[in-house]
C-alpha cells in the first residue's frame, strides 16, 4: 500500500509507492485532494501487481550498441526465428557499433562489404537487411534510437543485386537461385523403393535405415502436406487431428501457427504408421516420429535438421535420393512439389493455398507455383 502523508505548509497529500524489483527507486506523487492521489496510487498498484511498471514510470536506459539494441529487441518483443539468427551473425562484427552510426554511408558501405568482400546472394542481403529493419523499426518506437532518414527502408529497388563494379571487385556475381526441381516421373516410387528397401549403399559398409515406417512417412507428408522438415519431425501427437484430418503447427518458420490439411494418401499413411509407431525407450516426449527427443533450442534444431536432410541427401555417403538415382533433388524441393500439385491437382484458390503452405507473401509463394509446361498445355485449346 501507499504510504501517504499530509503536507501542512503546502495543503497537499504526497504519496510514496515502494515495490522492490520492479521500481528502482521510490515514487513520490503529490496531490491537491486526498481522494484523487489515492485512486492514482491504486491504479498504479495494480499495475505493479501485475508485474507492469505504468510508461511514464519507467526509467528505460539507452541502447548505445546494436548488441544494446538487440538485446532488448528480443527480450521485450517477439522477432521471428529467421531475424534472430540473421542478427546473431551481425553481432561479432557489428555488435558494438554505435546506434549514432547508422546512416546512410553506413548502411551502403555496409552492403557493399557483404557483396564485394563476403559474396552473399542477394536473399541472403535481403534477409539481413530486412532483420536489421524491423529491429530497428522497434528501437525507433521505443526511443532507443533516431534514425530520421531510416537508411534500411529507403534503399533503393534492386539494392542487393550485384552492380558491374561489384562483380568486377568480388571476382563473382551472385545470383538469386529460385530452385524450381520436381519429382520426375517414376522418381516418387524409386525413393520409396529405396526407403521399403532400408539399406543404403556406402564405401566402406552398407547404411541401415534405422527407422522404415517413419521415413517413409516423413516423405509421403511431405510430399502430401508442403509443411517443412522441421514443421513434421518435431510433430507431437496432440498436434496430429486425425478427426478432424488436420495437423496443427503451434510454431512455424515464420512465428505464425497453422492449420494444414491432410489429403487422403496422407491420412491412409499416417493411420498405418501409428499402427507400428515405435519411438526411443526413455522418449521425453510424446512424439509422432522417433528422431527428436524434445529440445527446442536453436543450435539442436539445427544440427538436427542437418542430420535429417542427410538422410535423404547427401552427396558424400549416399542418401536416400542418391541411391534412388534422384540426380540434385533436396528435401526441400518436397515443399515445392507439393505446392506445385495444390496448383495441379485441386482448384484451391491462391489464398486458400498461401494459408495451408505459411508463405507470407503471393509473390514468394508464385516462386514455388511453378506448373509443368505439360499442365498448362493440356488446358490450351
Amino acid at each position: 500500500m501507499a504510504h501517504e502523508k499530509f503536507i501542512p505548509s503546502t495543503g497537499n497529500w504526497q504519496f510514496t509507492i515502494k515495490r522492490a524489483g520492479l521500481l528502482p527507486k521510490p515514487l513520490y506523487l503529490t496531490f491537491d485532494d486526498r481522494d484523487a492521489g489515492l485512486a492514482h496510487c491504486q491504479r498504479i498498484e495494480a499495475l505493479l501487481d501485475k508485474g507492469i511498471v505504468p510508461s511514464e514510470y519507467q526509467t528505460q536506459a539507452k541502447a548505445k550498441s546494436l548488441a544494446d539494441l538487440v538485446r532488448e529487441y528480443e527480450g521485450n518483443a517477439h522477432p521471428s526465428q529467421k531475424d534472430k539468427s540473421a542478427m546473431g551473425t551481425l553481432l561479432p562484427r557489428w555488435g558494438k557499433t554505435p546506434l549514432t552510426a547508422f546512416n546512410v554511408r553506413w548502411v551502403d558501405a555496409w552492403i557493399d562489404e557483404m557483396k564485394r568482400a563476403d559474396k552473399l546472394s542477394p536473399d541472403t542481403i535481403r534477409s539481413k537487411v530486412g532483420a536489421m529493419a524491423r529491429c530497428t523499426d522497434w528501437g525507433v518506437r521505443k526511443g532507443l534510437l533516431v534514425m530520421p532518414d531510416h537508411p534500411f527502408r529507403t534503399l533503393p529497388d534492386g539494392y542487393s543485386q550485384y552492380t558491374v563494379q561489384d562483380k568486377a571487385l568480388a571476382g563473382v556475381a551472385r545470383e538469386d537461385i529460385e530452385r524450381d526441381r520436381r519429382l520426375e516421373d517414376g522418381e516418387y516410387e524409386k525413393v520409396l523403393s529405396i526407403i521399403d528397401g532400408g539399406v543404403l549403399p556406402r564405401k566402406q559398409r552398407p547404411y541401415s535405415i534405422e527407422y522404415i515406417a517413419a521415413t517413409r512417412t516423413l516423405y509421403i507428408l511431405a510430399v502430401e502436406s508442403a509443411m517443412r522438415l522441421q514443421e513434421m519431425y518435431t510433430l507431437t501427437m496432440d498436434q496430429v487431428k486425425l478427426n478432424k484430418r488436420t495437423v496443427f503447427l503451434e510454431k512455424t518458420k515464420n512465428g505464425d501457427k497453422r492449420q494444414v490439411p491432410l489429403s487422403s494418401v496422407a491420412m491412409a499413411t499416417l493411420k498405418d504408421y501409428l499402427k507400428v509407431r515405435v519411438l526411443p525407450e526413455g522418449s521425453k516426449v510424446d512424439a509422432l516420429f522417433p528422431w527428436w527427443d524434445g529440445t527446442m533450442t536453436p543450435l539442436y534444431l539445427r544440427v538436427m535438421s542437418a542430420e535429417m536432410s542427410k538422410l535423404f541427401c547427401n552427396t558424400r555417403s549416399p542418401g536416400i535420393f542418391q541411391a534412388a538415382g534422384c540426380k540434385d533433388l533436396k528435401f526441400h524441393d518436397l515443399r515445392h512439389e507439393a505446392t506445385c500439385r495444390l496448383f495441379e491437382r485441386t482448384t484451391l484458390s491462391d489464398a486458400e493455398i498461401m494459408k495451408i503452405t505459411g508463405h507470407k507473401s503471393m509473390k514468394m509463394l508464385l516462386r514455388y507455383a511453378n506448373l509443368r509446361g505439360s499442365s498448362l498445355a493440356q488446358k490450351m485449346w
